[in-house]
This record gives structure tokens, C-alpha cells and sequence, in this order.
């Protein structure tokens, strides 16, 4: 893969898993990647090999637009991610985390607003279901929460610290 074109990548099954812009040994440009089963999971910019500029991210099951934004180094930066075909963020991220936003519920009303990673936070599984209501501090939990499976059932109510369980 030398100079300067558009490639096609395949995994050792002979299935697509890359199309698109490539130079100087890399990925640098637009282009595609797919999944193991052939189904759109990115499209936007590359840079060096990363992810970096604008770009849309999809959950390649159903094919459902999962984030659009910009990245940074294969990152999320800053863009709007979606739940089930519903605005459900829009704001910055912070190493994937969310940083400076306002969440979102199903009628489009906020529900939480996070000021560098600061504020309490509602997140949700990919099918819907809440996983994690509570305090963030820092883009982390922090103080009381409450945890959840991805069926519902509550997995753990208490205290954290810096993203982990701690105290009662």
C-alpha cells in the first residue's frame, strides 16, 4: 500500500471491512468500515490511520445512527449521540466520556446538563433500558447511584468514587 488512492480492505474471510482514501501507508481521507457481517459501522474522515474529523457511527445490527460529530484520534469530540433513533446527548466528550452537554428524553425535553463532566446523569443501554442514574464529578461517578442490567433489574444502589463502587 504505497502512494496515494482509494483502497478496499478484507478480513481473512473475504469480506469488506474498509473502502476508501488511502496514502502514506494509512488511512488518510474518507472512507467506510464495516463489520464482521458486512454492515456499515463508520463513514467520515481518517487521518493517519485514526478516526479524526467529521464522522457518523452506527450500531451496525440494526443500522441505526448511534453518534455524528467529530473525532479526534479515533475519540469522540464532540457531536450528538443518538438512543433508538432519538437525540439522546449533544454535547463534548472527554476521552469517550461525556463532558460538556445536555441530555435528553424521549419527548426531547433535558434532563441533565454536565459542565465539565460535573452534574447528575442519566445513561442507557443500546435497547433502551437505563443503566447508570446519578452524580457525575470529573466525567466519572461520583457520590450516589444507582446501576442497572441491560433488562432492567437494579444491579446496584449506593456510593462511588472516581467511577467505582465505594462506601455504602
Amino acid at each position: 500500500k504505497e502512494g496515494k488512492g482509494f483502497v478496499k480492505e478484507y478480513d481473512s474471510k473475504g469480506k469488506l471491512k474498509f473502502e476508501g482514501e488511502f496514502s502514506n501507508g494509512s488511512r488518510n481521507g474518507k472512507g467506510k468500515e464495516y463489520d464482521f457481517n458486512g454492515a456499515l459501522k463508520f463513514e467520515g474522515e481518517y487521518l493517519n490511520g485514526k478516526i479524526y474529523g467529521k464522522g457518523k457511527e452506527y450500531f451496525s445490527k440494526t443500522g441505526q445512527l448511534l453518534f455524528e460529530g467529530v473525532y479526534l484520534y479515533d475519540h469522540k469530540y464532540k457531536g450528538k449521540a443518538y438512543l433508538n433513533g432519538r437525540l439522546e446527548f449533544e454535547g463534548e466528550y472527554l476521552y469517550e466520556k461525556k463532558w460538556n452537554g445536555k441530555g435528553y428524553d424521549e419527548q426531547g425535553n433535558i434532563i441533565y446538563e454536565l459542565i465539565k463532566g460535573s452534574g447528575k446523569v442519566k445513561e442507557y443501554w443500546w435497547n433502551g433500558v437505563l443503566r447508570f442514574e446519578g452524580e457525575y464529578i470529573n466525567g466519572k461517578e461520583n457520590g450516589k447511584g444507582k446501576e442497572f442490567w441491560w433488562n432492567g433489574g437494579l444491579k446496584f444502589e449506593g456510593e462511588y468514587l472516581n467511577g467505582k463502587i465505594n462506601g455504602k
